[in-house]
């Protein structure tokens, strides 16, 4: 019993240390996103930071603020929304599809 227990063990750090270098593989990974025919483009990182927002300026109305925060709003959530799908296809390909509380 012993060693099937080891090689539980052996496995489970096995897939930690997997585990840990998809995490650092994907704060290197980018996903883009727009809004309003692309008039406002997120750009988030695998750890779901903003890392750039790009607002044309032909949408930049002083009398109509709201639409552009609305803008803003949905091409951030956009992206921050397809960087937590990439996310869990990486960790499914290491875990198998298995849910690890904590993980994610």
């Amino acid at each position: 019993m012993a060693k099937g227990l080891g090689n539980i063990m052996k496995q489970a750090q096995q897939m930690q240390a997997k585990i840990a270098r998809v995490q650092q593989e994907l704060e290197t990974k980018e996903i883009e996103a727009t809004a309003g025919g692309g008039m406002v483009t997120a750009r988030v990182n695998g750890k779901q930071q903003v890392l750039e927002l790009k607002i044309e300026k032909d949408v930049v109305d002083p009398d109509d603020v709201e639409m552009l925060q609305d803008l803003v709003v949905a091409a951030v959530n956009e992206a921050i929304k397809q960087s937590q799908d990439m996310i869990q296809q990486e960790m499914n390909k290491v875990t198998g599809g298995m849910n690890i509380p904590g993980m994610f």
